[in-house]
């Protein structure tokens, strides 16, 4: 486990998980796609259309109802932000704030 002991990483995890700010990250990031649509926007992919076609191409899944869930989410956590387009579509653009977490979480798989 490195240099932290077993109590500063129980007091390091039991942080995490009670803490309202991380706790809502962590309850976001379990729901299906919210990764997926945290890599999507740091693509600027953040137009269903646009959003569709990459996972597309790829073999990959995502329904426009999932992907409009995950992005109102992930902009109520500051991680985008919703730009109107007409009164019915919208474009999501990530913030620095969500720019930091897809970075992390993509080093972070890569690591694994």
């Amino acid at each position: 486990m490195g240099e932290k002991s077993k109590k500063q990483l129980e007091d390091q995890i039991t942080h995490i998980l009670t803490t309202s700010e991380f706790a809502a990250v962590k309850t976001m990031l379990e729901k299906d796609h919210a990764i997926d649509c945290l890599f999507l926007l740091i693509l600027d992919k953040g137009k269903w259309k646009k959003a569709k076609t990459y996972m597309n191409n790829h073999n990959l899944t995502l329904s426009d109802g999932t992907y409009r869930s995950r992005m109102i989410e992930i902009t109520q956590k500051g991680f985008a932000k919703a730009e109107a387009l007409d009164p019915l579509k919208k474009q999501y653009k990530i913030t620095k704030k969500g720019e930091k977490l897809a970075l992390a979480l993509l080093t972070l798989l890569e690591n694994v």
